[in-house]
């Protein structure tokens, strides 16, 4: 029996090796993305990327919102616990290996009826103590008990990338809200700038107006047009105070308690040199994919589990007491007793029981391997799709800066030629409205292109593996 429990039934597991392939987008892409508003970013590939990737944006306000949110964040608190809940309950799986132990102590006073025994004896009254140790070792004799372990350990490792996962979720939310946020901040200033330079604009209008050159339909235009403006700025503050609210949520306090600083998205640092993994370190790295293989790993032991139910199951046991009719007589030599031997269960019938139990864990675990392929795939994809996002984006923000430096330009020459009197105020009503979208368009595509950043960040695996604290706990894999 020694022997024979050092095998085990049931499939070894074995990690699934990685995707076939050497890059992430159908074509290569360039070492560097296109230029815009002055930087480009470069691809660097087998770089190290930082587990604190947001400080690469360059702000301490940034920095300290994601610290408060990774130390009060209810949701990471709760995968904390769920991680150290599977960690019990993988130690406490581990009590077989070892072997049980246990005492018993009985004290009674019993009567007997004339024939409860079936025989014609006379009734008696008397005093029954017993005292017994009883140690039992299970022989794991195909290894159902071993594969339980393994199971647990696999449930484990599932809970410590579960957690690496909601830290990666909480510090991209995060980020991502502070960026917006700042963006829509930068939105309602410029908002609110072109409505001052308006209102300016109408009192020319008005003493023109009076001094009969010009007629009263152009302060109408200007009137409208200020208003239209005005009514932009409700949708911006609303995004802005939902967004406050979001990160008041992710740091764990109710919004009327949140104190959150001011962060300009103009103080951003946009990160140039981009840290991307190979393809086959992806899947080593993603938590969602660690995940997903520990779910396959576990649904391989289950087969271990299974299978070995099938078999017989073997067990030593032995007893040793002393019994009699009060404490002071229990060690007399009359009363003791013990026993020792070996027992073995056989399942000879359970009515299909056993075998489609094994059927369904090996069904159980080809639906896994099926979601880790899924898995791997929406990985692949969303690395593919922040890369090419990237390139793109920095082809709109070029775009978006000639826009806003031609509509400025254009603004500026028609105000300078309403003032002489040579354009009607329908051209510089027409200017304004292009410099404003114009501006909202850039800042947009500044903060698109931070976000996509982000992204690409998160869809690599946010670099975990390279820090320490909640998301790093139990080391890399």
């Amino acid at each position: 029996m020694a022997a024979l429990s050092a095998c085990a039934v049931g499939p070894d597991f074995v990690r699934p090796a990685p995707p076939d392939a050497d890059r992430y987008t159908r074509e290569p892409l360039p070492a560097a993305m296109a230029a815009a508003d002055g930087k480009a970013q470069n691809l660097a590939p087998n770089a190290m990327l930082t587990a604190d990737w947001w400080r690469l944006f360059g702000s301490a306000q940034l920095d300290g919102v994601v610290q408060q949110a990774v130390a009060n964040s209810p949701t990471l608190q709760a995968a904390q616990a769920s991680l150290r809940q599977s960690q019990d309950n993988l130690r406490a799986g581990y009590g077989v290996y070892f072997p049980n132990a246990s005492a018993q102590l009985d004290a009674s006073r019993q009567h007997t009826g004339d024939s409860q025994q079936g025989l014609r004896t006379p009734s008696s009254t008397f005093d029954l103590v017993t005292l017994s140790g009883t140690v039992s070792y299970a022989l794991d004799v195909f290894g159902g008990e071993r594969r339980k372990v393994e199971g647990l350990r696999a449930q484990a490792d599932y809970q410590r990338y579960a957690t690496t996962a909601a830290y990666l979720a909480l510090t991209a939310n995060v980020a991502n809200t502070g960026i917006a946020r700042a963006a829509y901040t930068a939105q309602i200033r410029a908002t609110e700038q072109l409505v001052d330079l308006e209102r300016q604009q109408l009192q020319l209008t008005e003493a023109q107006v009076r001094a009969g050159t010009a007629p009263y339909s152009s302060v109408l235009g200007v009137r409208g047009l200020i208003a239209a403006n005005e009514a932009l700025l409700a949708p911006l503050r609303q995004k802005a105070s939902q967004a406050d609210d979001l990160l008041a949520t992710l740091e764990g306090v109710v919004p009327s308690k949140a104190a959150l600083p001011d962060i300009e998205l103009a103080s951003l640092s946009l990160p140039l040199d981009l840290p991307v993994s190979v393809p086959s370190d992806l899947v080593r790295q993603r938590p969602d994919i660690l995940e997903a293989e520990a779910l396959l790993h576990a649904a391989s032991a289950e087969i271990g589990v299974a299978t070995a139910a099938m078999f017989p199951s073997f067990s030593l046991s032995g007893t040793y007491g002393g019994s009699g009719s009060s404490f002071g007589n229990l060690s007399a030599a009359s009363g003791r007793f013990w026993s020792l031997g070996p027992s073995a269960t056989i399942p000879l019938f359970q009515g299909g029981t056993l075998w489609y139990g094994r059927k369904a864990a090996i069904d159980a675990f080809q639906q896994a391997q099926a979601n880790y392929r899924q898995t791997v795939l929406s990985a692949f994809g969303q690395v593919a799709d922040s890369l090419k996002a990237l390139e793109h984006d920095a082809e709109e923000l070029g775009a978006q800066v000639d826009a806003r430096r031609d509509a400025d330009e254009a603004l500026g020459l028609l105000q300078a030629n309403y003032r002489a009197g040579l354009v009607s105020y329908a051209d510089v009503l027409v200017a304004d409205v292009q410099a404003h979208q114009a501006t909202l368009g850039y800042l947009q595509a500044v903060a698109q292109r931070h976000q996509d950043t982000i992204a690409l960040f998160v869809s690599l695996g946010g670099g975990w593996w390279n820090g320490k604290g909640p998301a790093a706990e139990g080391g890399a894999p």
